[in-house]
């Protein structure tokens, strides 16, 4: 029995604030941390059967895109979501700054050829919406030029939904403080100083503005083909449990059916 998170969708056509998404929130699961644990497990094992049959079936695609801020647990959500899931089905792509050659061309150029095929998930590390936060945060091209690109992406995204590809978008919402303490973690944890980077500190400085432009991004291209969700990411345990669900959820819903057994095969023994 699935645990409702709908509560974390943003739905069309509606305004956000971040200000009133509480990142520490666990209040859609009524169990302690323990039990949340062992409900990923089983929806990992689910989770595993679908993705197995989707590739089977070949016929569906499932995109995934992740954003936060930075230390906001997508590599997090990679490891324990997707853990044990076959990679023979599953893509990973990882958007930092863009190259030269990226450069010399239309910013979706870059992504587009990482869309999953026939029977795969894409997961989407970063995505064609650093197009629309980076870029605005850090003025890199005029207000006119990034605000055309909210109608490009929904366009884009509405396309790949009409051609077989199910969309499923999450923000993992840390609050400042936390992020604080997890990049503290990177300077003390010398197994995780190999994570630190000195950036992460001038974008930090722009914390409110990265929180106005997630805002309107979200609010402005979260669509029935494409939802977002603002996934609480203070706690990491519960970050899990909500993609987990919303995951599994989407992949039950696209009503996966297994190719026709070849009728040969019944009672075959091999000797």
């Amino acid at each position: 029995m699935h645990t409702d998170f709908s509560r974390y969708r943003v739905e069309p056509g509606t305004e956000l604030s971040l200000a009133d998404h509480d990142p520490r929130d666990t209040s859609a699961f009524a169990g302690d941390k323990d039990a949340a644990k062992k409900r990923c497990k089983k929806l990992n094992e689910r989770l595993e059967e679908l993705q197995e049959a989707l590739y089977a079936e070949g016929r569906q695609r499932l995109l995934v895109v992740l954003q936060a801020m930075d230390a906001g647990g997508k590599d997090g959500v990679l490891r324990s979501v997707f853990d044990g899931v076959n990679p023979q089905g599953v893509r990973v792509a990882c958007f930092k700054k863009p190259t030269p050659p990226e450069l010399a061309r239309d910013y979706l150029w870059r992504v587009h050829q990482h869309v999953p095929a026939n029977g795969e998930i894409a997961i989407w590390n970063r995505s064609h919406y650093e197009d629309v936060l980076v870029v605005r945060v850090h003025g890199l091209c005029p207000e006119a030029h990034w605000r055309r690109r909210f109608d490009h992406i929904v366009n884009f995204e509405r396309m790949l939904h009409d051609e077989g590809t199910t969309i499923v978008k999450l923000f993992l919402h840390i609050g400042k403080d936390e992020q604080r303490e997890r990049l503290q973690e990177r300077i003390d944890d010398p197994k995780k100083r190999w994570k630190w980077n000195s950036g992460d500190l001038d974008e930090r400085a722009r914390w409110n503005d990265y929180m106005a432009a997630f805002e309107e991004a979200i609010a402005r291209t979260s669509t029935a083909e494409a939802p977002w969700y603002v996934v609480p990411g203070d706690r990491n345990w519960y970050r899990d449990l909500v993609a987990s669900e919303i995951l599994v959820a989407a992949l039950e819903g696209l009503d996966i059916r297994l190719p026709a057994v070849d009728p040969a095969i019944q009672g075959l023994r091999l000797e």
